[in-house]
Protein backbone atom coordinates (compact mmCIF):
# COMPACT_ATOMS: atom_id res chain seq x y z
CA UNK A 1 0.00 0.00 0.00
CA UNK A 2 1.51 3.37 -0.82
CA UNK A 3 2.37 5.55 2.00
CA UNK A 4 0.14 8.29 2.89
CA UNK A 5 1.31 11.15 3.33
CA UNK A 6 -0.45 13.49 5.91
CA UNK A 7 1.23 16.96 6.02
CA UNK A 8 -0.53 17.76 9.10
CA UNK A 9 1.64 15.23 10.33
CA UNK A 10 4.81 17.14 10.45
CA UNK A 11 6.24 20.73 11.05
CA UNK A 12 7.22 23.68 9.74
CA UNK A 13 10.07 23.98 11.29
CA UNK A 14 14.00 23.17 10.32
CA UNK A 15 15.08 19.43 10.73
CA UNK A 16 16.34 16.88 9.09
CA UNK A 17 14.05 13.93 7.66
CA UNK A 18 14.31 9.86 7.20
CA UNK A 19 12.93 7.98 4.75
CA UNK A 20 12.80 4.53 4.89
CA UNK A 21 11.05 0.92 3.55
CA UNK A 22 8.40 -1.41 4.61
CA UNK A 23 11.68 -3.27 6.49
CA UNK A 24 12.85 -0.19 8.23
CA UNK A 25 16.38 0.36 5.80
CA UNK A 26 17.06 3.79 5.64
CA UNK A 27 16.45 5.12 2.52
CA UNK A 28 17.64 8.76 1.92
CA UNK A 29 18.22 11.09 4.32
CA UNK A 30 17.00 15.02 3.67
CA UNK A 31 16.95 18.60 5.17
CA UNK A 32 14.61 21.39 5.22
CA UNK A 33 14.05 24.79 7.10
CA UNK A 34 10.68 23.93 6.48
CA UNK A 35 9.77 20.07 6.81
CA UNK A 36 6.35 20.17 5.85
CA UNK A 37 6.27 22.09 2.87
CA UNK A 38 9.56 19.82 1.35
CA UNK A 39 8.31 16.94 1.95
CA UNK A 40 5.00 17.67 0.62
CA UNK A 41 6.69 18.58 -2.18
CA UNK A 42 7.60 14.75 -2.48
CA UNK A 43 4.36 13.35 -2.82
CA UNK A 44 1.87 16.32 -4.53
CA UNK A 45 4.45 16.98 -7.61
CA UNK A 46 5.11 14.72 -10.74
CA UNK A 47 8.51 13.81 -10.44
CA UNK A 48 10.60 13.70 -13.80
CA UNK A 49 13.24 12.50 -12.53
CA UNK A 50 12.59 8.20 -12.26
CA UNK A 51 14.93 7.71 -9.57
CA UNK A 52 12.42 9.88 -7.06
CA UNK A 53 9.65 7.95 -8.70
CA UNK A 54 11.72 5.05 -7.29
CA UNK A 55 12.47 6.87 -3.89
CA UNK A 56 8.90 7.63 -3.22
CA UNK A 57 7.19 4.32 -4.30
CA UNK A 58 9.73 2.69 -2.37
CA UNK A 59 8.98 5.38 1.16
CA UNK A 60 6.80 3.45 3.94
CA UNK A 61 7.94 5.98 7.05
CA UNK A 62 9.12 9.26 7.14
CA UNK A 63 10.94 10.23 10.81
CA UNK A 64 11.72 13.73 11.51
CA UNK A 65 14.23 15.39 13.76
CA UNK A 66 13.67 18.63 14.73
CA UNK A 67 16.92 21.00 15.43
CA UNK A 68 16.92 24.55 16.28
CA UNK A 69 17.83 26.58 12.61
CA UNK A 70 19.28 26.07 9.26
CA UNK A 71 22.43 25.50 10.38
CA UNK A 72 21.91 22.37 12.60
CA UNK A 73 19.96 21.05 9.85
CA UNK A 74 22.74 21.38 7.34
CA UNK A 75 25.21 19.45 9.60
CA UNK A 76 22.93 16.81 11.04
CA UNK A 77 22.20 15.69 7.31
CA UNK A 78 25.78 15.77 6.84
CA UNK A 79 26.60 13.45 10.08
CA UNK A 80 23.65 11.43 8.61
CA UNK A 81 24.42 10.56 5.43
CA UNK A 82 27.96 10.02 6.10
CA UNK A 83 27.19 7.53 8.83
CA UNK A 84 24.19 5.72 7.14
CA UNK A 85 25.26 5.96 3.66
CA UNK A 86 21.68 5.87 2.38
CA UNK A 87 21.40 4.09 -1.50
CA UNK A 88 19.45 7.25 -2.74
CA UNK A 89 21.76 10.19 -0.86
CA UNK A 90 24.32 11.04 -4.11
CA UNK A 91 26.14 14.53 -2.74
CA UNK A 92 27.40 13.86 0.93
CA UNK A 93 28.45 10.35 1.33
CA UNK A 94 31.43 9.70 -1.38
CA UNK A 95 33.75 10.57 1.61
CA UNK A 96 34.23 11.10 5.76
CA UNK A 97 34.44 14.83 5.68
CA UNK A 98 32.41 17.20 7.17
CA UNK A 99 32.31 20.66 6.54
CA UNK A 100 35.37 22.81 7.20
CA UNK A 101 36.43 24.45 10.46
CA UNK A 102 39.27 26.99 10.40
CA UNK A 103 42.04 26.14 12.92
CA UNK A 104 45.18 28.03 14.45
CA UNK A 105 47.89 25.73 14.52
CA UNK A 106 50.21 24.93 17.76
CA UNK A 107 52.99 25.47 16.03
CA UNK A 108 55.94 27.58 16.74
CA UNK A 109 55.02 30.47 14.36
CA UNK A 110 51.08 29.22 14.01
CA UNK A 111 49.08 29.76 11.12
CA UNK A 112 45.20 29.56 10.15
CA UNK A 113 44.19 26.85 8.34
CA UNK A 114 41.43 24.66 6.63
CA UNK A 115 40.15 21.35 8.85
CA UNK A 116 37.88 18.59 7.88
CA UNK A 117 37.12 16.14 10.66
CA UNK A 118 36.12 12.70 10.09
CA UNK A 119 32.66 11.42 9.59
CA UNK A 120 33.08 7.54 10.20
CA UNK A 121 31.22 5.76 12.83
CA UNK A 122 34.19 5.76 14.43
CA UNK A 123 33.96 9.42 15.44
CA UNK A 124 37.57 9.96 14.76
CA UNK A 125 38.44 13.19 14.38
CA UNK A 126 41.28 13.75 11.59
CA UNK A 127 42.40 16.73 9.58
CA UNK A 128 44.51 17.39 7.02
CA UNK A 129 47.85 16.51 7.23
CA UNK A 130 49.66 15.67 4.36
CA UNK A 131 52.54 17.58 3.20
CA UNK A 132 52.48 19.84 0.03
CA UNK A 133 55.17 20.43 -2.59
CA UNK A 134 55.99 24.28 -3.09
CA UNK A 135 52.66 25.45 -1.36
CA UNK A 136 54.64 28.86 -0.03
CA UNK A 137 53.06 31.33 -1.60
CA UNK A 138 49.54 29.73 -2.01
CA UNK A 139 46.87 31.44 0.20
CA UNK A 140 44.87 29.28 2.82
CA UNK A 141 45.43 26.03 0.32
CA UNK A 142 44.54 22.74 1.83
CA UNK A 143 47.81 20.61 2.25
CA UNK A 144 47.73 17.93 -0.76
CA UNK A 145 49.45 17.91 -3.16
CA UNK A 146 47.68 19.47 -6.30
CA UNK A 147 44.90 20.89 -4.14
CA UNK A 148 43.27 23.48 -5.06
CA UNK A 149 43.01 27.52 -2.83
CA UNK A 150 40.34 27.04 -0.35
CA UNK A 151 39.93 30.61 -1.56
CA UNK A 152 38.99 28.94 -4.83
CA UNK A 153 37.10 26.05 -3.16
CA UNK A 154 33.97 24.64 -3.77
CA UNK A 155 30.51 25.40 -1.38
CA UNK A 156 30.57 21.32 -1.35
CA UNK A 157 31.33 19.83 2.09
CA UNK A 158 33.70 17.41 0.26
CA UNK A 159 35.78 19.76 -2.45
CA UNK A 160 37.85 18.04 -4.70
CA UNK A 161 41.10 18.62 -3.45
CA UNK A 162 40.05 18.57 0.15
CA UNK A 163 42.62 16.60 2.02
CA UNK A 164 41.85 13.52 3.98
CA UNK A 165 44.72 12.66 5.31
CA UNK A 166 43.86 11.38 9.48
CA UNK A 167 45.64 12.97 12.15
CA UNK A 168 45.08 12.85 16.12
CA UNK A 169 43.11 16.27 16.84
CA UNK A 170 45.07 16.70 19.61
CA UNK A 171 48.41 17.34 18.26
CA UNK A 172 49.75 20.06 15.75
CA UNK A 173 50.04 19.44 12.05
CA UNK A 174 53.50 20.79 11.91
CA UNK A 175 54.79 18.98 8.87
CA UNK A 176 57.75 21.45 8.18
CA UNK A 177 61.51 20.54 9.22
CA UNK A 178 63.27 22.89 11.40
CA UNK A 179 63.10 25.37 14.51
CA UNK A 180 60.45 27.86 13.06
CA UNK A 181 57.97 25.34 12.09
CA UNK A 182 58.04 23.41 15.78
CA UNK A 183 54.98 23.01 17.76
CA UNK A 184 54.57 24.88 20.82
CA UNK A 185 54.69 21.80 23.57
CA UNK A 186 51.60 21.47 25.61
CA UNK A 187 49.35 23.55 23.45
CA UNK A 188 46.77 22.33 20.79
CA UNK A 189 45.30 23.83 17.61
CA UNK A 190 42.49 26.18 18.08
CA UNK A 191 39.71 25.58 15.80
CA UNK A 192 36.67 27.50 14.65
CA UNK A 193 33.24 26.25 13.16
CA UNK A 194 32.38 24.34 11.64
CA UNK A 195 31.41 26.39 8.35
CA UNK A 196 28.68 24.90 6.06
CA UNK A 197 28.99 27.41 3.46
CA UNK A 198 32.68 27.80 2.46
CA UNK A 199 31.88 31.66 1.44
CA UNK A 200 32.04 32.54 5.26
CA UNK A 201 35.11 30.45 5.68
CA UNK A 202 36.71 31.87 2.96
CA UNK A 203 36.01 35.81 4.30
CA UNK A 204 37.40 35.19 7.39
CA UNK A 205 40.78 33.81 5.99
CA UNK A 206 40.77 36.78 4.02
CA UNK A 207 39.91 39.07 7.27
CA UNK A 208 43.27 37.79 8.94
CA UNK A 209 45.36 38.06 6.06
CA UNK A 210 44.22 41.29 5.72
CA UNK A 211 44.64 42.66 8.81
CA UNK A 212 46.44 40.69 11.19
CA UNK A 213 48.91 39.01 8.12
CA UNK A 214 49.37 35.75 9.61
CA UNK A 215 51.26 33.36 7.77
CA UNK A 216 49.43 30.45 5.51
CA UNK A 217 52.17 28.41 4.24
CA UNK A 218 52.66 25.00 4.92
CA UNK A 219 56.62 25.30 5.24
CA UNK A 220 58.62 28.92 6.36
CA UNK A 221 59.97 29.35 3.09
CA UNK A 222 64.02 31.07 3.13
CA UNK A 223 62.54 34.04 1.08
CA UNK A 224 59.56 36.28 1.62
CA UNK A 225 57.08 35.18 -1.06
CA UNK A 226 54.10 36.88 -3.13
CA UNK A 227 51.97 37.03 -0.14
CA UNK A 228 54.46 39.46 1.64
CA UNK A 229 54.53 42.02 -1.10
CA UNK A 230 50.91 42.04 -1.53
CA UNK A 231 50.34 42.77 1.99
CA UNK A 232 48.83 39.83 3.11
CA UNK A 233 51.97 38.16 4.93
CA UNK A 234 53.77 39.51 7.88
CA UNK A 235 56.99 38.30 5.98
CA UNK A 236 58.18 36.28 9.58
CA UNK A 237 60.37 34.12 6.93
CA UNK A 238 62.77 37.31 6.35
CA UNK A 239 62.36 38.92 9.54
CA UNK A 240 60.36 41.69 8.50
CA UNK A 241 58.56 41.28 12.14
CA UNK A 242 59.61 39.55 15.08
CA UNK A 243 58.56 36.42 16.98
CA UNK A 244 56.87 38.85 19.73
CA UNK A 245 55.13 41.45 17.31
CA UNK A 246 53.82 38.47 15.27
CA UNK A 247 52.86 36.40 18.39
CA UNK A 248 51.00 39.28 19.49
CA UNK A 249 49.16 39.12 16.57
CA UNK A 250 48.18 35.46 16.81
CA UNK A 251 47.00 36.44 20.50
CA UNK A 252 45.09 38.70 19.04
CA UNK A 253 43.52 36.55 16.02
CA UNK A 254 42.92 33.60 18.92
CA UNK A 255 40.67 36.36 21.00
CA UNK A 256 38.75 37.61 18.24
CA UNK A 257 38.09 34.19 16.50
CA UNK A 258 38.04 31.78 19.31
CA UNK A 259 36.95 33.66 22.68
CA UNK A 260 33.76 35.47 22.10
CA UNK A 261 30.64 35.36 19.09
CA UNK A 262 29.88 36.02 16.35
CA UNK A 263 28.85 39.72 17.61
CA UNK A 264 31.69 40.66 19.47
CA UNK A 265 33.85 40.03 16.51
CA UNK A 266 31.92 42.25 14.20
CA UNK A 267 31.95 44.60 16.90
CA UNK A 268 35.64 44.55 17.14
CA UNK A 269 36.00 44.59 13.21
CA UNK A 270 33.61 47.96 13.48
CA UNK A 271 35.91 49.41 15.97
CA UNK A 272 38.88 48.95 13.50
CA UNK A 273 37.26 50.18 10.51
CA UNK A 274 36.46 53.41 12.51
CA UNK A 275 40.44 53.64 13.65
CA UNK A 276 41.05 53.17 9.87
CA UNK A 277 38.84 55.85 8.89
CA UNK A 278 40.18 58.11 11.73
CA UNK A 279 43.32 57.74 10.35
CA UNK A 280 42.46 58.86 6.80
CA UNK A 281 42.91 55.07 5.26
CA UNK A 282 39.61 54.83 3.50
CA UNK A 283 40.86 52.07 1.21
CA UNK A 284 40.96 49.74 4.14
CA UNK A 285 37.76 51.23 6.11
CA UNK A 286 36.39 50.07 3.05
CA UNK A 287 37.74 47.03 2.71
CA UNK A 288 36.70 46.07 6.13
CA UNK A 289 33.34 47.18 5.51
CA UNK A 290 33.05 44.40 3.30
CA UNK A 291 33.84 41.90 5.58
CA UNK A 292 31.68 42.67 7.80
CA UNK A 293 28.88 43.03 5.69
CA UNK A 294 29.72 39.56 4.33
CA UNK A 295 30.26 37.90 8.17
CA UNK A 296 27.04 39.70 9.05
CA UNK A 297 25.35 36.58 6.91
CA UNK A 298 27.51 33.83 8.28
CA UNK A 299 25.21 30.71 9.89
CA UNK A 300 23.35 30.88 12.92
CA UNK A 301 25.05 29.29 16.56
CA UNK A 302 24.42 25.18 16.20
CA UNK A 303 24.72 22.71 18.78
CA UNK A 304 24.54 19.39 16.54
CA UNK A 305 28.70 19.55 15.57
CA UNK A 306 31.08 20.38 17.98
CA UNK A 307 34.45 19.91 18.65
CA UNK A 308 35.48 17.86 21.61
CA UNK A 309 36.44 14.61 22.14
CA UNK A 310 34.02 13.37 24.72
CA UNK A 311 31.21 11.30 24.01
CA UNK A 312 27.41 11.84 25.62
CA UNK A 313 23.82 10.58 25.81
CA UNK A 314 21.45 13.46 26.92
CA UNK A 315 18.23 11.98 28.05
CA UNK A 316 14.57 13.81 28.31
CA UNK A 317 12.30 12.01 30.39
CA UNK A 318 9.07 12.99 29.84
CA UNK A 319 5.71 11.32 31.82
CA UNK A 320 5.40 8.84 28.73
CA UNK A 321 8.60 8.27 28.03
CA UNK A 322 12.72 9.10 27.20
CA UNK A 323 14.33 10.72 24.44
CA UNK A 324 18.09 10.15 23.92
CA UNK A 325 20.17 11.93 21.64
CA UNK A 326 23.41 9.73 21.05
CA UNK A 327 26.30 12.62 20.62
CA UNK A 328 29.49 10.87 19.72
CA UNK A 329 32.73 13.36 19.85
CA UNK A 330 30.43 16.40 19.58
CA UNK A 331 28.39 15.34 16.79
CA UNK A 332 24.64 14.36 16.89
CA UNK A 333 24.13 11.00 15.63
CA UNK A 334 20.77 10.08 16.75
CA UNK A 335 17.41 10.52 18.04
CA UNK A 336 15.25 7.49 19.83
CA UNK A 337 12.31 7.54 21.88
CA UNK A 338 12.03 5.12 24.32
CA UNK A 339 9.32 4.35 26.56
CA UNK A 340 9.53 4.47 30.52
CA UNK A 341 8.01 0.49 31.75
CA UNK A 342 6.66 2.03 35.56
CA UNK A 343 5.51 5.80 34.57
CA UNK A 344 7.36 9.09 35.20
CA UNK A 345 9.27 9.84 38.54
CA UNK A 346 12.71 10.21 39.57
CA UNK A 347 13.15 7.00 40.90
CA UNK A 348 11.78 5.47 37.61
CA UNK A 349 14.39 7.70 35.80
CA UNK A 350 17.17 5.74 37.76
CA UNK A 351 15.93 2.62 37.14
CA UNK A 352 15.99 3.21 33.83
CA UNK A 353 19.48 4.49 33.83
CA UNK A 354 20.71 1.22 35.55
CA UNK A 355 18.82 -1.13 33.32
CA UNK A 356 19.91 0.74 30.17
CA UNK A 357 24.18 1.39 30.78
CA UNK A 358 24.18 -1.64 33.32
CA UNK A 359 25.37 -4.36 30.76
CA UNK A 360 26.39 -1.61 27.16
CA UNK A 361 29.09 0.47 26.44
CA UNK A 362 28.55 3.39 28.59
CA UNK A 363 29.02 7.27 27.15
CA UNK A 364 31.73 9.81 28.95
CA UNK A 365 28.55 11.94 30.27
CA UNK A 366 24.85 11.16 30.68
CA UNK A 367 22.78 14.63 30.84
CA UNK A 368 19.67 14.39 31.84
CA UNK A 369 17.13 16.47 33.54
CA UNK A 370 15.72 14.05 35.93
CA UNK A 371 17.92 11.69 38.94
CA UNK A 372 17.11 11.32 42.04
CA UNK A 373 20.46 9.93 43.16
CA UNK A 374 23.03 10.20 40.92
CA UNK A 375 25.34 8.98 43.04
CA UNK A 376 23.86 5.45 43.60
CA UNK A 377 23.62 5.35 39.44
CA UNK A 378 27.03 5.72 39.68
CA UNK A 379 27.69 3.04 42.25
CA UNK A 380 25.00 0.96 40.55
CA UNK A 381 26.93 1.07 36.74
CA UNK A 382 30.49 0.68 38.55
CA UNK A 383 31.70 -2.88 36.70
CA UNK A 384 33.66 -5.21 39.00
CA UNK A 385 37.47 -4.41 37.90
CA UNK A 386 36.99 -0.44 37.31
CA UNK A 387 38.49 0.12 41.06
CA UNK A 388 39.20 3.57 40.94
CA UNK A 389 38.48 4.34 37.15
CA UNK A 390 37.03 7.96 36.34
CA UNK A 391 33.38 7.54 37.44
CA UNK A 392 30.53 8.34 34.87
CA UNK A 393 29.65 11.66 34.99
CA UNK A 394 25.88 12.49 35.38
CA UNK A 395 24.92 16.33 34.80
CA UNK A 396 21.38 18.24 35.55
CA UNK A 397 22.45 21.41 33.47
CA UNK A 398 20.42 24.27 34.11
CA UNK A 399 22.08 26.99 30.98
CA UNK A 400 24.56 26.49 28.60
CA UNK A 401 25.27 24.39 25.75
CA UNK A 402 23.89 21.03 27.95
CA UNK A 403 20.84 22.91 28.58
CA UNK A 404 20.62 23.42 24.73
CA UNK A 405 20.83 19.93 24.02
CA UNK A 406 18.21 18.68 26.63
CA UNK A 407 15.85 21.34 25.50
CA UNK A 408 16.25 19.95 22.16
CA UNK A 409 15.41 16.36 23.07
CA UNK A 410 12.38 18.06 24.56
CA UNK A 411 11.43 19.45 21.58
CA UNK A 412 11.90 16.03 19.71
CA UNK A 413 9.92 14.06 22.45
CA UNK A 414 7.09 16.93 22.82
CA UNK A 415 6.48 16.32 19.14
CA UNK A 416 7.02 12.62 19.00
CA UNK A 417 4.44 12.26 21.19
CA UNK A 418 2.17 14.93 20.24
CA UNK A 419 1.88 13.06 17.18
CA UNK A 420 2.96 16.05 15.17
Amino acid sequence: MPFQFKAGDYPDTPGCYLMRDASGRLLYVGKSKKLRSRLRSYFHTNHKRKRLRELVGLIDSIEVLLVNNETESLLLENNLIKIHKPPYNRALKKDNSGYAYLMLTAERIPRLDVYYRDRREQGNATASSAEAADQSCRPFQSKESNAPSALNASNEPNAPGASRSGWNSSASTASAAGKNSATNAGLEPKRFGPFASARFRNELLEFVADHYKLRSCTKLPKRACLLYHIGKCSGICEGHISEEEYGEKVKQVSELLFSGSKEALIAQMYRQMGEYAEQLKFEKAQNMLGHIRNLEKTPDKQIVDRETNVNQEVLYFGEEGVMIAKVQEGMLRDLQLHELERGYGEAACDRFLIHRYRHNTKPDELIVNAVSDPGAVRRALRMPGEGRARPLLITQPKRGLKHALLQLCKENYEYRKGGG
